[in-house]
């Protein structure tokens, strides 16, 4: 194991050198980044289908395609951001001048997971990298081609001292977060960043959280139910399920249940085949552990679409789950699979007191044509962010902040919100003494 108080002593030195403050010398980095990820995009490409069977389309746009897009959108907007903002004086303050400066925290670390391990590891860093930190990134050891792959690229381009990928399984994270980092950036499940966020707390080091949680999406009777069941499907069963922002179940109006779960069959069969355990390019579950639990859900309610599945391939098919209960074990925890449990409700009344009972959730997904309908549900229930009539596409944008609420996270990045999140406001006050 590496001596990790010695690795932060050098970024901490790096970080007062002052290099990193210099917005050039950033911006150089993010294109020097960029180069690396498009030169290595097919070996990125063969990690993630290495360790997760994900398809190159699918692997393309999620993994490589939005860190090129962020980096892109960092370093158009960098210097812009950079520079002080000069705000209003109050009248009594006559004279004086006030400005806000952002400054970086120093050595920030970065946690990612193992669902998207390429794009929820570089993102951040991006991120960390724009406001002008130093940075150890640790990926999961349950994707290793990945983690390899992301320590050859970082570690063989770039100084320790500067960024620094750290492989190691869970005891390498702790022996991390004893350490005094400046900034620690988390992705993962609500449990673990409970821990996370303790370490922290005994240095009072701030902290970002991007968690997880039971994402509603709700079917109300004047959906257009085509769409609806696209979308649904596109956003549930891309990587298998194990997306944090995937729809985790469905809550649909008892009038157009039916008809949904129709539609939603033969949206999967249109998109994986007739028999979706001949489709070889369909995700697998990350692990034995993980698919032993997403197994046990298979005899929740009823089985109204898919449910094969096999356990040396680690693989379960797009199941839709139908006449389920909030009481079933599948509507307990973040299922983070491709199955999706449909609940039916009359009123809209239930649907917001059933949600705002349980934590909030990451993500939230309203399909339905009426306004109203969807200003109830959004003034009514908070949740980290989401989507009217689609599905996940809200975190693919640079201009929308992404995090969570509660126990689905705190925090928020992607474009500006990640300049913002490794950065510290400095609020200054200049008054002139003649």
């Amino acid at each position: 194991m590496e001596n990790y108080h010695e690795l932060l002593k050098k970024q901490h030195a790096f970080f007062k050198g002052g290099q990193t403050k210099d917005v050039q010398f950033r911006i150089n980095t993010l294109n020097k980044l960029k180069d690396l990820v498009q030169t290595h995009a097919q070996d990125v490409l063969d990690a993630v289908k290495a360790d997760l069977n994900k398809p190159e389309v699918e692997a393309k746009r999620a993994e490589v395609g939005l860190v090129i897009g962020e980096i892109d959108y960092m370093v158009e907007n960098l210097a812009a951001w950079a520079e002080p903002k000069e705000v209003e004086t109050p009248a009594m303050l006559e004279g004086a001048k006030s400005f806000i400066l952002p400054e970086p925290y120093g050595a920030a670390l970065v946690i990612a997971p193992w669902n998207y391990p390429f794009q929820l590891a570089m993102n951040p860093l991006v991120g960390a990298i724009a406001a002008g930190n130093t940075a150890v990134l640790k990926p999961s050891e349950l994707t290793p081609r990945t983690s390899s792959l992301l320590a050859t690229l970082i570690n063989d381009n770039f100084p320790e001292e500067y960024l620094r990928v750290v492989e190691g399984e869970v005891e390498t994270s702790t022996a991390l977060l004893n350490e005094k980092f400046d900034y620690v950036f988390f992705t993962g499940s609500t449990g673990v960043g409970k821990i996370v966020a303790q370490a922290a707390a005994k240095h009072l080091t701030p902290v970002t959280l991007e968690l997880g949680g039971k994402s509603p999406t709700i079917v109300h009777k004047d959906a257009n139910l085509d769409e609806t069941a696209a979308r649904i499907a596109r956003g549930k069963f891309a990587n298998a399920g194990q997306t944090c922002v995937a729809p985790d179940y469905v809550l649909a109006h008892r009038s157009v249940k039916d008809e949904l779960i129709k539609k939603l069959q033969e949206v999967i069969t249109a998109t994986y085949g007739e028999d979706v355990t001949k489709n070889l390019d369909f995700p697998h579950v990350v692990s034995d552990r993980h698919f032993d639990r997403l197994h046990g859900f298979l005899d929740n309610g009823d089985l109204a679409v898919g449910g094969q599945s096999d356990r040396d391939r680690l693989f379960i098919e797009p199941t839709v789950l139908d006449n389920i209960s909030f009481e079933d074990a599948v509507m307990q925890d973040e299922i983070f699979g491709p199955i999706l449990p449909v609940i039916v409700y009359d009123e809209l009344s239930e649907v917001i007191d059933e949600v705002t009972k349980r934590p909030k959730p990451l993500a939230l997904y309203i399909f339905s044509e009426d306004e109203d309908v969807q200003n109830e549900i959004l003034h009514n229930i908070s949740f980290g962010g989401g989507s009217i009539n689609d599905t996940i596409t809200h975190m693919t944008t640079h201009y929308l902040p992404f995090g969570g609420v509660g126990e689905s996270g705190m925090g928020a990045y992607h474009g500006k919100a990640s300049f913002d999140t490794f950065s510290h406001f400095k609020s200054i006050l200049n008054r002139p003494t003649k």
